[in-house]
Formats: C-alpha cells, structure tokens, sequence
C-alpha cells in the first residue's frame, strides 16, 4: 500500500483483563463512538477476549478481527509478517473511516500488540492521529480480587514478563519491593523454584482468567509445575516486618 496522507484517528482502547466490568467509562465511549472497532486473534481465528469484552458494549458487525502472531516468539519472520499484514489491513480501514479504535486486553500502553501495530502505522499512513484510553491492568485486578497491597510508602514495584526468562524473575524476586509477573503459564514450574529460592513463596498469589467463569486465584505456595493459562499473572509482596507505614 502507498504511503497517503491521514487525518484520521486510531485509538488504542485498554479493555482490561476480561472482566467486562472493568472497562472504564472512557474506553466505553471510545469503543462506541469509533466507526470499526478492531480486535486481535490468533491465527487460529477462535474469537480472542478482547472481542469477548468489546461485544458487552458494540454490535459485532462493527467488529473487525485481524490476525496477529500474539503468541509467537521463535519465528521472527513470521511474527513480522503477521504485523505487517495487520498493519496494511488496519492502514485500509484508516483511508475509509475517520476514527477507528483497537481493543487491546490490559492497558495499550503495557506489553501491548498496539504499540506495534501503532509504530507500522505511523509508516504506512503519515499524518494519523494516534491516542490511547487506559485500561485496568492485570495485576491490579489480581490485587483487588487476593487482597495483596501492591505498594507501600517508598517500595519499588517491579513488572517482568518470565517470556524474557526465569533469571529476570530470579533478579527481580532478590530485591526490594513488590514484583509483579505476567504471562508466567508455560513456565510454572521454573517460577514456583524461583520463588522457594528467594524465600518469596508463601506471601504470593496468581491467578488467571479473572473475572471469568474459568477464574483461577491461588497462592502461589500451590503451584505445582503443571502448566498454567499463558496469560497468568503472579504477584509476590514486599517483605513487610516494619508496621503499618513502616516504608513511609
């Protein structure tokens, strides 16, 4: 597709992390007011649960699904492919509709495909107005739903993705404050050592699938090595021995 100038506007729109509830009113009206509200799947084309989310609150046939290689990390060439296609596809609907959003799960602006999807556009149509509606975020759902405080006074929260590797975990868990991992599920088992290892395990909790009728919330001393939902999210809790505002 030729570069063309844009006026238009796409929206980045956070849904959250599946809970219908938690999609804020902003990113509602976001999602109502665009012409085409986009939503990412697999290849597979089983529908995704941003497009789970995005139907509570828009008919489906403004709905447009588009492939992404969401869970591919071995084949960057396909990956890129995958980004590319998508990016042409969201670039044509850019040239016939003035504002056209992208549900994204979580935030748009935390390990989200719209930041990739948002730079491929800035190539293929210079001029399109490019904006984000945050959305809530996993592992502030998963604190609401195990009452686990993720900060206190001066504590630092740390937020890694354990696709990167368990030794960043490791290192995260050997520090200070809070840590925080996400998409954790196909190494479960080398999480739960890292964990036992750091003297971290018995205060933490994961879960999956929040806010959904296959929810699961549990802590973290449970796990087992079996294989988790991808999408699991773990949060381990600052050491707190000091009272109540003791970090202040």
């Amino acid at each position: 597709m030729p570069d063309v100038m844009s006026s238009s506007r796409l929206i980045g729109v956070g849904v959250g992390p599946g809970d219908p509830e938690l999609v804020t009113v902003k990113g509602v009206n976001a999602l109502r007011a665009a012409d085409v509200v986009v939503v990412p799947v697999m290849d597979t084309g089983e529908r995704g649960r941003a497009e789970a989310t995005v139907l509570h609150y828009v008919e489906q046939k403004k709905i447009v699904r588009i492939v992404f290689a969401l869970n591919e990390r071995s084949d960057r060439g396909r990956r890129e492919a995958a980004w590319d296609a998508a990016g042409e596809r969201v670039a044509a609907l850019l040239t016939a509709h003035p504002a056209v959003a992208f549900a994204t799960i979580g935030d748009p602006n935390v390990y989200s495909t719209f930041t990739y999807l948002a730079q491929t556009i800035a190539e293929l149509v210079p001029g399109t107005v490019v904006e984000t509606v945050p959305g809530i975020t996993a592992m502030q759902d998963l604190a609401a739903r195990s009452g686990a405080v993720l900060t206190e006074g001066t504590e630092p929260l740390t937020l890694v993705p354990v696709t990167a590797g368990a030794q960043a975990l490791k290192d995260a868990l050997a520090g200070p404050g809070t840590v925080v991992a996400y998409k954790f599920g196909r190494q479960a088992q080398e999480v739960a050592e890292a964990l036992r290892e750091t003297g971290r395990i018995d205060d933490a909790v994961w879960g999956s699938a929040l806010g959904l009728p296959e929810e699961s919330l549990r802590p973290a001393a449970e796990l087992d090595g079996a294989p988790l939902p991808y999408l699991s999210t773990l949060i381990a809790p600052a050491r707190r021995d000091g009272g109540r505002g003791g970090k202040l």
